[in-house]
């Protein structure tokens, strides 16, 4: 049973204005109109400034957005910056927080569709059906329908926002301003200044608290960010896209907002107690009072538009990110699946959108919703900025992508205020931040259990494929390569190599004397020694590596290897031996793998001088997709990005396991090796219930075997006898891997 496994993904299709239209779909609209009564409740005009303030966060934030997003144009938004950033732990963390956010603001913009609706509906004199429109249940109904339409829509295009409903509301929007502004410049400047008296209704705990209900409103622009690995041009199209979101949104947010806090207002009224009367509807009810029906009717059919445009980029955001997320086994592989025939993430859009079908059902709260949406955005806002500084810091791989300006300062300021107004939120509304706690603590059980080694596996592979990723989190991590053989040299320092990617990675060459009190043989000895360094070091810096000597001298060479490991606190051990069948050194072998914190990996040269690069045909054995995948990824990416080798899996199984299992198996192994390889790589069941037999005889049709072992007992042994017999009737190359 055999196959070849091609890699898929999604192609770049999306445009500047597609890229804008994500953002403006998200964030122009939807938020505004279905929370400015909220904010105008609790602090009257002054809701004005927060949105001027919020604006400016989030001005700072897209900064931010824009430079990460150009030099790492990937699908995933903040969780891939902090895939590249962070640990695969901590960025599973982020891009669930990421993935939520999005699902909890299309349950906002859900709601609200159904809310204006209905609230249209109900203003429509039709007998006969005043008792349908005043269901409890209607508005949560026509969400449904939305999710259920755009989901279908989404499996069948990209997503781009939608140009007729951001076109649409975009006009409205215009007139309902310009409209705003002729009765503005008509009306007494008495009743303006009485309609805005007082400013400050809440105090400046009110316009707190009004930034923190309303700061979804500013998202939108970080959207594109999600997609953008569907991005044309993301260098150029990201940033202008990101920075022209916002530029449209505060552009009608903030006239918006003062016309209808000022001419929107009748005598005697203020637009706090219209806000506390109709929070869903206060804007419909003050477009009403300075243009009459018709603004009444303008503001309803906007906020239509809005809540559906909206609705429509997080569903579409959302399932990128967990595509992303599945395509790097943070998530399960089905959400992975891409539909030939439209290239759409299929199985991630039906499954973000049922998810955000059954938070309607149970949180059917337009206000609670915007609360808990904006806590989580705040608080992967201010991850994004750390995340950022880091990547600065760290050195982009590419120099010419967009910059933000004032470095580190900017970045600090955004984070200190989106973290600020986060734990503001999460004291004014406890219930958004119990709901996040509980999203992250379902997700971290889920990534524990099911998800956390096939991704750190796939996440070896990355890094053997592209050492920038290394580099990105900081990291040197330390190989320990004891060397004897200058002619097996350029063999070691590859494997070394792969365990320590260029650039990023440190090799401590490890050469030790034996001391003689014959002078005439210790200074043969020393000469020996010098010789292998010299090689070493030349492979090395042909390697790319940057490798660190040393030269000790001690009685036993196995004690001292052990020894230096623990005092360098290596991560891993490289041994190149020879004959792995002499008592001897199996005994010091198994004493060296028990004692020592690093991974060892064992590699045997099939003769002197042998090069790894010129292995054609090369071997992976997997008994199970366990703990030593990570080494096992590493190496196999590293060799087939220098020299792209055949590779094949296999897995070898009891001639009775049932055929329905051996599929099963077949499935699973094929999709590890698609991920773990960007080329072709075959997969291979094979029946048979002599395993060591079957593995010798399939050892000696390649050029070189990869292998990984048990981890040692008090009566086990990580070299058993499988190992021992390939080492003993094969004469092919092998390199074991024994994984801490």
């Amino acid at each position: 049973m055999s196959t070849s496994q091609n890699s898929s993904s999604t192609t770049r299709t999306i445009g500047f204005f597609g890229a804008l239209g994500i953002g403006v779909g998200a964030m122009v609209g939807g938020g505004i109109l279905a929370l400015a009564g909220v904010a105008f409740a609790v602090s009257g005009p002054s809701a004005i400034l927060a949105f001027v303030i919020n604006g400016v966060i989030a001005l700072i934030t897209a900064l931010s957005f824009a430079e990460m997003a150009s030099a790492n144009p990937q699908s995933g938004g903040t969780y891939t910056y902090a895939k590249k950033a962070l640990s695969l732990q901590v960025a599973f963390g982020v891009g669930w927080i990421v993935w939520f956010a999005s699902l909890v603001a299309a349950v906002l913009y859900a709601l609200g569709f159904g809310t204006f609706a209905v609230f249209a509906l109900q203003q429509i004199p039709l007998d006969g059906f005043e008792g349908l429109f005043n269901i409890g249940m209607l508005p949560v109904l026509l969400a449904l329908g939305a999710i259920g339409y755009f989901t279908f829509k989404l499996t069948r295009s990209t997503g781009d926002g939608g140009a007729f409903i951001n076109i649409g509301k975009l006009v409205v929007f215009a007139i309902l301003i310009a409209g705003g502004l002729a009765v503005f410049v008509q009306t007494p400047f008495s009743h303006i200044t009485q309609s805005l008296d007082p400013f400050f209704t809440g105090g400046f705990s009110g316009v707190i608290a009004a930034m923190g209900y309303t700061f979804i409103a500013m998202q939108g622009f970080d959207l594109i960010g999600s997609a953008a690995g569907e991005i044309k041009n993301p260098e150029k199209t990201i940033p202008k896209a990101m920075l022209g979101t916002l530029a449209v949104g505060l552009a009608i947010y903030i006239p918006l907002l003062f016309v209808m806090s000022t001419v929107g207002v009748l005598p005697g009224d203020s637009i706090t107690e219209m806000s506390r009367e109709n929070p869903e509807t206060v804007l419909a009810v003050a477009a009403q009072n300075y243009l009459g029906a018709f603004g009444f009717w303008l503001v309803l059919v906007a906020g239509i538009f809005s809540m559906l445009s909206a609705l429509q980029a997080n569903l579409f955001a959302a399932s990128r990110i967990s595509l992303k997320m599945a395509n790097d086994r943070t998530l399960t592989h089905h959400l992975s699946n891409i539909n030939e025939r439209y290239g759409t993430p299929v199985t991630s859009i039906y499954v973000t959108s049922g998810i955000v079908a059954l938070l309607v059902l149970a949180l059917p709260d337009v206000a609670a919703a915007g609360a808990a949406s904006s806590l989580i955005f705040l608080i992967t806002f201010a991850l994004a900025h750390l995340i950022m500084i880091l990547m600065r810091k760290r050195g982009y791989k590419k120099s010419d992508t967009f910059r933000a300006p004032y470095f580190p300062a900017l970045p600090i300021v955004g984070m200190i205020a989106c973290f600020g107004l986060a734990l503001f939120q999460a004291i004014m509304v406890p219930a958004a931040g119990i709901i996040s706690l509980l999203w992250l603590l379902t997700g971290s059980v889920l990534f524990v259990s099911f998800f956390v080694k096939k991704a750190q596996a796939i996440e070896a592979s990355e890094q053997a494929l592209d050492p920038d990723l290394v580099r990105l989190r900081g990291l040197s991590p330390l190989v320990l390569l004891p060397i004897s053989n200058p002619a097996n040299a350029e063999s070691m320092v590859f494997v070394a190599n792969a365990l320590a990617p260029p650039v990023v990675g440190r090799v401590l060459l490890l050469s030790i004397v034996i001391p003689s009190t014959e002078k005439d043989d210790l200074e043969k000895r020393l000469i020996s020694s010098r010789d292998v360094a010299q090689y070493a070091l030349k492979a090395s810096f042909e390697a790319g590596l940057r490798p660190d000597t040393l030269t000790t001298i001690a009685e036993h060479p196995w004690e001292e290897i052990e020894r230096v490991a623990k005092e360098h606190n290596c991560r891993s051990l490289l041994l190149g031996l020879s004959d792995l069948s002499d008592f001897q050194t199996s005994q010091n072998l198994e004493k060296l793998v028990k004692n020592v914190k690093s991974d060892v990996v064992v590699f045997r040269q099939p003769f002197s001088g042998w090069k790894i690069t010129e292995a054609r045909k090369v071997l992976i054995p997997v008994a199970g997709l366990d703990s030593h995948d990570t080494l096992r990824a590493r190496v196999a990416a590293s060799l087939w990005r220098a020299s792209q080798p055949e590779i094949t899996f296999i897995q070898i199984l009891p001639s009775n396991t049932p055929q329905e299992k051996l599929q099963k198996n077949h499935s699973r192994l094929s999709r590890f090796a698609g991920r773990i390889i960007p080329g072709k790589t075959e997969v291979r069941i094979i029946p048979n219930d002599d395993a060591k037999s079957e593995l010798i005889k399939q050892a000696a049709e390649h050029d070189l075997v990869i292998m990984g072992m048990g981890k040692p007992g008090i009566n086990e042994k990580a070299f058993g006898d499988i190992a021992l017999s390939l080492a003993e009737e094969t004469n092919t190359a092998l390199i074991f891997i024994s994984k801490k």
